[in-house]
């Protein structure tokens, strides 16, 4: 929160919202889900259950919509939002996707 005031629950353009590229967006461009990814993927080691697991499947594809869908209404309401994205080529993990 500290290093994106933006951040909603909702996917829309805030009122005068500026694209944030420094700390970890310079780096990726959607860290807030890529935690919640690793969060996940640690759950069923930590429990030790397949049933965490399967829920995990569910998840990636979900994740994966939601970023897809935000970018797009970024993309198209945020001035800059598709020069970081040049800039910032991955979207989740590092030198992956």
């Amino acid at each position: 929160m500290r290093e994106n005031a933006y951040l909603s629950r909702t996917v829309e353009v805030q009122e005068d919202q500026k694209v944030v590229d420094t700390g970890l967006y310079g780096i990726v461009r959607h860290p807030m889900y890529m935690a919640t990814v690793l969060l996940f993927l640690s759950m069923p080691l930590i429990l030790g259950s397949v049933i965490s697991f399967l829920i995990m499947l569910f998840y990636i594809p979900i994740i994966v919509m939601r970023i897809r869908n935000e970018e797009k209404v970024l993309e198209e309401g945020l001035d800059g939002y598709k020069e970081y994205k040049k800039k910032v080529k991955y979207r989740l993990v590092p030198f992956i996707w």
